[in-house]
């Protein structure tokens, strides 16, 4: 039998450092992430969860100091139509939606599929409207983004995401946008999505949705993965002291 060690990984990062100036914001990441896998990033505020996040598909860039990130198997490019191309793989969902405010729903779920996959406008307008239902928010498709909630409108950011069809979903705060009431609807997708093998990178406070969905946590302190475990073990019987004084101050258990 085929172990997920010996498989390609769908994101490797190997050696991985940021420098922001004299500010180190990563230092020496190497984390491999199989298919399928959810791998929840948490860590107090500074951290670098969401510069982890954003390197994955360089919208912050690496050092050139020989480490390098890999999206199942290919070197992420530095520029041009070959880093174009390998985003397309790598779908992102921010804290602030960042949908396009004249653009329709319906407009903004179909322009990657149509300007970057090629497809055509009613097979892109299908295939939007399926996965706008399955985030729930099929009824809003001719609206335009302000005349939706934030939970809304963050399912709709995560159903243009989807319909790029991507290898690995990354999502950075996707709920600290949000009013209280509005993060179970965002959460309740996010499951379904883990539920269905999607390969999720998730950055988030939400310790819920990290025990419930993720199969993977990675504990960040300044910069540095610190502790690399499920997230069951992490909660119950974290092993380094910075990560019991951040679970000290999260959990009011």
């Amino acid at each position: 039998m085929t172990t997920e060690t010996t498989k390609t990984p769908l994101v490797r990062m190997s050696g991985v450092n940021k420098h922001f100036g004299s500010f180190q914001a990563l230092s020496d990441i190497n984390v491999d992430i199989p298919k399928g896998q959810v791998c929840i990033v948490v860590g107090p505020s500074g951290s670098g969860k969401s510069t982890l996040c954003r390197t994955i598909n360089r919208l912050e860039t690496i050092d050139d100091d020989g480490g390098y990130i890999e999206i199942d198997g290919k070197r992420l490019p530095e520029e041009g139509k070959a880093l174009a191309a390998l985003r397309a793989d790598v779908g992102m969902v921010f804290q602030s939606f960042n949908l396009f405010a004249h653009k329709s729903v319906l407009e903004n779920v179909t322009l990657g599929p149509t300007k970057v996959r090629g497809l055509s406008k009613k097979q892109a307008e299908k295939e939007a409207m399926e996965y706008l239902e399955r985030v729930g928010v099929g009824e809003q498709a001719r609206k335009l983004p302000a005349q939706l909630s934030g939970g809304q409108q963050q399912r709709v950011a995560i159903a243009r995401a989807l319909a790029m069809k991507p290898k690995v979903l990354l999502f950075d705060e996707p709920t600290s946008a949000l009013d209280p009431e509005m993060v179970q609807e965002v959460l309740d997708v996010m499951v379904d999505l883990a539920a269905g093998g999607m390969t999720m990178v998730v950055v988030t406070h939400e310790m819920g949705f990290a025990r419930k969905a993720g199969d993977r946590l990675l504990f960040m302190s300044e910069g540095a993965v610190i502790e690399d475990t499920t997230p069951e073990k992490f909660f119950k019987d974290p092993e380094t002291s910075r990560a019991k004084d951040f679970l000290s101050k999260i959990l009011t258990e």
